[in-house]
């Protein structure tokens, strides 16, 4: 290991102190977590944790293979390539957890968050395979609200009261106030009920259990509002536009969730490659004002939860946002000017969260929606088992529920794309594969390689699948690192490098406004 390496390590760590006890220690960590931190940085394996750490990017909790592929060509039967995790220098092969949540893995989660920041991009600006001209197509940034369940604390424009003022009584049923006179920044009470008891939670969870279906029936009701415009049957509606989108689904703070939605509106689906000019009949105002109509209208009859449940009429809430999209305009600050750099890093940023990321779990509000799922899911099991019918219980309406409470009834994707918006997460994972065998063949021969003048060809379809075979055994040991000492390490340099990428992306956009700055002087 080189000794940038061994500093790049300390350098993570906090400097280590003395305490009254004369024992060595690491700010921020437990005794056991110093005392293992530290036998890991002085033990003589410390180059081979560091070579297999740095692989998986310092991933919080990796997953621990053992086995061996073999890659043989199908025409000629040679082997191409053979590989065996006895040849890692733990043993083991190591690879990412993947997980897109921030609180459960940063490291990987700052990669996803990277992936769909330049998906998200590609389809608003081009690029990475996508024409540069899908950024002349009309394109709308849209916010979905979820309904009010009761009333909650919350801030106002302007620094106005919360809820100064109630229609009717001052106090509910249950005797608590229906106003709220405090002015709220980032307070506790902030997503709280001003009445648990009179607040729907049992409403709350079906209809976040039913958001998805929602979002689904929304993009047909558009589909059809487009076609009315254009007065044309929507079984042509093919022949004339596509709807792409990206969507990814943000938890609010009262536990319900929203979705924020990037819509494009193509040209004719059939045209080769895809990305076709919109019709010019179509502009970035009016599809806005398709979308809002299109929110408008979308309903859902949810079935009952049990027996003794009744039916709910489910809708969006009444504030929905749906602004056209400029390279010019913030769709969240019309004053300030807008890149697709900002839009694309808004929604990879809420890819990356989830109800635990925005959420506490000493929050009194999100512990009674996460009860109220799982009582209602077990209920649904129980009358399952009791009237002994047939079918698994996932056929039923809500057969999963329970499984998703602590999800707060939410089992939708928090990220999710059209199949002509742009390129694929898959595309871009294999694009990085191929990237680092790459470098390290290059490394190997003490070359240099242009990764940027080969994207088209690392973004390619993979066309050899046919002509080789894979043959690989494999087990699954253990997920995570062995020692608290080596998580909290691995947890620290994955902090380290996020910080050092921040400063680097500091740096380039300073560099970038002083070019320009020279140029406009010239």
């Amino acid at each position: 290991m080189s000794l940038d390496t061994v500093n790049a390590l300390w350098a993570a760590l906090p400097r280590p102190h003395f305490s009254a006890e004369n024992e060595l220690y690491l700010p921020g960590y437990e005794q056991h977590q110093t005392k293992a931190i530290l036998a890991r940085m002085l033990s003589e394996d410390l180059d081979a944790w560091s070579v297999a750490a740095s692989r998986v990017g310092y991933c919080s909790n990796p997953v621990h293979l053992v086995g061996c592929s073999t890659t043989i060509d199908t025409t000629t039967g040679e082997v191409l390539a053979s590989y065996s995790s006895a040849d890692e220098p733990l043993g083991s092969t190591v690879v990412r957890c993947g997980n897109r949540r921030e609180s459960a893995c940063p490291s990987c989660s700052r990669l996803y968050a990277a992936d769909m920041f330049q998906l998200i991009r590609a389809g608003v600006r081009g690029g990475k395979t996508v024409p540069e001209q899908v950024a002349d197509n009309p394109l709308v940034f849209a916010t979905l609200t979820a309904p009010s369940m009761g009333a909650v604390h919350g801030t106002r424009d302007n620094n106005r009261r919360c809820r100064p003022h109630a229609a009717g009584r001052h106090r509910c049923e249950h005797g608590r106030p229906t106003t709220c006179m405090a002015v709220h920044a980032d307070d506790e009470q902030l997503g709280q009920p001003l009445c648990r008891d009179c607040y729907d939670y049992a409403s709350h969870v079906v209809w976040q259990w039913w958001a998805p279906e929602l979002w689904r029936r929304f993009t047909i009701t558009l589909r059809r509002t487009l076609a009315h415009h254009l007065g044309i049957p929507a079984t042509k509606l093919h022949e004339a536009v596509t709807v792409q989108y990206a969507k990814v689904a943000e938890y609010q703070r009262r536990g319900l969730v929203h979705f924020h939605a990037l819509i494009r509106l193509d040209g004719p689906r059939d045209v080769e490659g895809g990305f076709a000019p919109a019709p010019r009949q179509i502009t970035p105002t009016i599809l806005a004002r398709l979308v809002r109509e299109a929110v408008a209208a979308v309903r859902f009859t949810a079935p009952p939860v049990h027996d003794h449940d009744k039916p709910r009429v489910l809708a969006f809430g009444r504030q929905v946002d749906a602004r056209p999209v400029t390279t010019a305009r913030r769709t969240d600050d019309p004053g300030t000017a807008l890149s697709p750099e900002q839009v694309s890093g808004y929604l990879a940023k809420y890819a990356t969260k989830a109800a635990a990321d925005t959420t506490d779990h000493t929050n009194a509000h999100l512990r009674r929606i996460q009860h109220t799922a799982d009582t209602l899911g077990r209920r649904v099991e129980d009358d399952w088992v009791a009237t002994g019918r047939q079918g698994p219980l996932a056929d039923l309406p809500y057969g999963l529920l329970g499984k998703w409470a602590h999800e707060l009834g939410f089992r939708g994707h928090f990220a999710t794309k059209s199949r002509r918006y742009s390129i694929t997460l898959g595309q871009l994972r294999r694009a990085r594969r191929r990237a680092q065998q790459l470098v390290a063949d290059a490394g190997r021969r003490g070359d240099t390689i242009d990764l940027a003048a080969m994207e088209a060809q690392l973004l390619a379809v993979d066309d050899d699948h046919t002509t080789t075979l894979v043959i690989g055994s494999w087990t699954y040991t253990h997920t995570g690192w062995d020692t608290p000492g080596d998580a909290a390490l691995a947890k620290a340099a994955a902090a380290a490098a996020r910080e050092h990428d921040q400063e680097r992306a500091a740096a380039r956009r300073l560099n970038s406004r002083k070019d320009v700055g020279d140029v406009s002087q010239a």
